[in-house]
């Protein structure tokens, strides 16, 4: 049985809550991430994804027909964008177990937390589909949660 451990991202990125969309943005671009991790100290409070900052970010940012209201979406905080309801998983969990919270829940990354509540990486549908596709199998140990 494959879990979490095996296939989590070890290396999450991650902001302070009092950080700019601007430097969360700017992450998002120098990352190959989709997701990036909330954290006060090192306990994660909360997750933004490319989507949320898509959503919130003026599109008129970097454009000639940019005005000073669409700037100021850059100076909104993490904290104002995240998701606040954190659904996490520890590193021993079943990779079917993190495809069911993932349906469940529809969201697409689960934060990994140690006994002690501290983030040690993320996992995300990608790295599942990733696994899947990487060990040749037709199940993985993890397809009869999605059925």
């Amino acid at each position: 049985m494959t879990v979490v451990k095996d296939i989590m991202n070890r290396e999450p990125v991650t902001v302070e809550m009092d950080s700019t969309l601007e430097r969360v943005r700017n992450l998002f671009t120098k990352a190959d991430t989709h997701h990036i991790i909330v954290v006060r100290g090192r306990e994660p409070i909360g997750i933004i994804s490319d989507r949320d900052v898509l959503r919130t970010v003026s599109p008129f940012v970097g454009k000639l027909s940019e005005r000073p209201q669409d700037l100021s979406t850059l100076q909104r905080l993490a904290h104002q964008v995240m998701s606040r309801k954190l659904i996490t998983v520890r590193p021993d969990t079943p990779n079917s177990e993190a495809i069911d919270l993932l349906l469940q829940h529809r969201i697409s990354a689960l934060p990994v937390l140690s006994d002690r509540g501290n983030l040690i990486g993320i996992v995300s549908w990608r790295d599942l589909l990733r696994y899947c596709a990487e060990s040749g199998q037709s199940d993985c140990g993890t397809c009869d949660a999605a059925a």
